[in-house]
């Protein structure tokens, strides 16, 4: 199995600013440290908003994806 197969994926499709980041923080505090979450986002705001978040909140971005009609973030909950 993969471990992109493991990740856990958050649609936040449909979301405007700033309801992905708030929805985002309160699912990655369910989570344990170290674990991974996709985050899908058709906000454009999100390119911006979403590695502001993590820099603040101490989470590691991994990835940024652009797909059809928004981005993806790969996101390391931090400890």
């Amino acid at each position: 199995m993969r471990l992109a197969s493991r990740t856990a994926v958050y649609d936040l499709k449909g979301l405007n600013c700033p309801l992905p980041v708030l929805k985002a923080r309160k699912r990655l505090k369910t989570m344990r440290p170290g674990s991974r979450l996709w985050l899908e986002t058709t906000d454009p705001l999100a390119a911006i908003d979403i590695p502001a978040f993590c820099t603040e909140a101490g989470h590691r971005l991994v990835e940024t994806v652009v797909v059809e009609g928004g981005l993806r973030f790969l996101i390391e909950r931090g400890g």
